[in-house]
């Protein structure tokens, strides 16, 4: 057994408390590894690092920047198989796929990042008021902390660190207790491409978040996390105006009408559900399907789910996902499951796999009426529900009717019905006839109780930017 260590000002240091916290393998259940539990302390030293590095760094050209963020994905894409090994043992996910679809993106990401320093727009400078000329500026916000979930530890502490540093901030991060791993390595891959202290990362547990959220030096914070942890922190942010940017939970509404091509909907629907063992705020988790053709596309997705959505020893090449995170995601995903309501079947699925690690079964539950627990909650699980839906404005009203607001999609060949949903629904990001795919040009967030703030794209790098307002007087 190992114990990590902290990255705070260009060098690694254990946790001022003295304490650990277990890492454990999802697939054994068996801790491997120690992890700080860092303190307020460590916390305000990081911030302190940050602060100073922020004098020198916010100094820094465009293309400097630029240049380091293509290093440090120069160098991850060195180190990309290492990258899964390690992603893989700490969170489960099958080790075939994480270079394709995990560690390929982030890299991607971050030379989006690395070109979106230097192409920054505003409004023309210009004479607004007579004899006056105004222009903007965009300038970097400070120190910012931020905190990462456990379901994507590498790919969220890129889509956070990434912006933030092109932008000119410096960066104090915190991974997920369970998932710290691949974290620390992106932190050990910086060293000698970023100066000492643009970049910290320290682990602990809520406690830890918590006193970085309230630490008086960051102008900003920013979590992925659920809806009650990103309520916390915009109180307690608010006690000083920090800046907050929050990216929390999802409900998505999967709409499929009479004329959707079925048997695709339910293959990619399958896949979107359940992939990363449906820990994704925007899985396709709840599906909505017209009366005519509710039973032929539940029975397709079925036969789908049996068929391709297997869980299993994330070594094996055969499966689809591998354990859910951590015991407590297990039982929180098997009492939806035992809470199930007599009107509401088990179409597949419904029970834990093995007695050693956290697999679950793909689940898809039906029967279900709106106001259900399962249909108003993220289970955030390999669990998708399936819905009747009679006329449009029904399946309108249904698809909104949650308190989530990040991701949707519609599958249906009517254009005219596909564009008018996707005015409608009130969702950050809608997909016609597909559901998941991401891109690094375009932006990630959602409305409501999914939080405020975009993810990737320029939107996503403008928002660790501040806008400054010059006017000189040019008359005579």
């Amino acid at each position: 057994m190992r114990e990590l260590k902290n990255y705070i000002n260009g060098q690694w240091v254990a946790s001022k408390s003295g304490e650990t916290t277990d890492v454990i393998n999802p697939a054994d259940g068996q801790t491997y590894l120690q992890a700080p539990l860092s303190a307020a302390t460590d916390v305000d030293d990081a911030y302190k690092a940050a602060a100073n590095a922020f004098e020198e760094w916010s100094q820094t050209t465009p293309s400097e920047r630029q240049l380091a963020l293509l290093k440090i994905a120069d160098a991850m894409e060195e180190q990309a198989e290492h990258f899964a090994d390690l992603e893989s043992q700490n969170t489960g996910k099958p080790r075939s796929t994480l270079v394709e679809y995990e560690i390929g993106p982030s890299i991607d990401q971050i030379r989006f990042m690395a070109g979106a320093a230097r192409n920054l727009e505003g409004k023309s400078a210009g004479e607004y008021a007579r004899d006056h000329t105004s222009w903007i500026r965009r300038e970097p916000i400070g120190v910012v902390g931020q905190v990462t979930p456990w379901n994507y530890p590498l790919n969220m502490a890129v889509w956070k660190f990434a912006p933030a540093i092109a932008a000119g901030n410096t960066v104090v991060l915190k991974p997920s207790d369970t998932t710290p791993v691949s974290t620390l390595l992106l932190a050990q891959i910086t060293e000698g491409i970023l100066p000492n202290g643009v970049f910290n990362v320290l682990t602990g547990n809520r406690d830890t978040g918590r006193a970085m959220i309230e630490n008086e030096i960051p102008q900003m914070v920013s979590i992925t996390g659920s809806v009650r942890a990103g309520m916390e922190v915009a109180k307690s942010a608010a006690s000083d105006l920090k800046r907050v940017h929050l990216e929390l939970g999802g409900k998505a509404p999967v709409i499929v009408f009479e004329d959707a091509d079925l048997q695709k909907a339910a293959a990619q629907i399958a896949i979107a559900g359940f992939f990363n063992a449906g820990q994704d705020c925007t899985a396709a988790t709840r599906i909505l399907v017209h009366e005519s053709v509710h039973d032929e596309f539940l029975a397709l997705l079925v036969a789908e789910v049996k068929a391709n959505a297997q869980t299993g020893d994330p070594s094996r090449d055969d499966i689809l996902f591998g354990p859910v995170n951590n015991a407590n995601q297990l039982e929180r995903v098997q009492g939806f499951i035992d809470r199930l309501p007599d009107h509401a079947n088990i179409e597949t699925g419904g029970v834990r796999v093995g007695d050693k690690g956290y697999f679950h079964e793909a689940t898809v539950l039906s029967g279900l009426k709106q106001k259900d627990e399962h249909i108003q909650s993220e289970i955030f699980g390999p669990v998708v529900t399936v819905q009747k839906f009679s006329t449009d404005d029904e399946a309108l009203r249904n698809a909104n009717d949650v308190q989530y607001g990040l991701a949707s999609s519609v599958w249906t060949q009517n254009h005219t019905r596909a564009l008018r949903f996707s005015k409608s629904l009130n969702f950050g990001c809608v997909w016609i006839n597909t559901h998941i795919p991401l891109a690094a040009e375009m932006p990630h967030g959602g409305f409501r109780h999914s939080g405020y703030g975009k993810d990737l794209s320029a939107y996503g790098f403008e928002d660790y930017t501040r806008i400054k307002h010059v006017m000189s007087y040019i008359g005579e």
